[in-house]
């Protein structure tokens, strides 16, 4: 059976917020904790949004400082995920990303969350929603 993030089409299992509306969001939610989308890749789009957020709001821009916040020790192995997804996306702990390192650090971080490896198609669809919005 799939992951709950790949059930929700959420593979980041980015959590609901009373309050705030996704685009891409189902109209019926049935998950109490995390947000449901209408494909995968609208979750995805999600995840860049949340991405430049972190980088804007609270200058987040390595995977160590976006995963210390994503993922806090209180609820995660944060180290274990940040070595997780350092090694799967090739990217380094402290490197300064910048967006177009964001689809590999996606991809590496929906593997972590779900336990299943995404296709590069699929994750660039979803950042293709990010940088030309509907």
């Amino acid at each position: 059976m799939n992951s709950r993030g790949l059930r929700n089409c959420n593979p980041l299992n980015i959590r609901r917020v009373a309050g705030t509306t996704w685009k891409g969001q189902r109209d019926e939610q049935t998950d109490n904790a995390f947000v449901q989308f209408e494909s995968i890749e609208w979750g995805i789009r999600a995840a860049f949004v949340l991405l430049r957020t972190y980088s804007t709001k609270y200058h987040a821009n390595c995977i160590r400082d976006i995963i210390s916040r994503w993922a806090p020790p209180t609820e995660n192995d944060t180290e274990r995920y940040i070595r997780n997804v350092c090694f799967w996306s090739g990217l380094g702990g402290l490197q300064r990303l910048t967006e177009q390192d964001w689809p590999k650090l996606v991809r590496a971080m929906a593997r972590q969350e779900c336990g299943e490896v995404l296709s590069e198609e699929t994750i660039n669809r979803g950042f293709e929603l990010f940088k030309h919005p509907r």
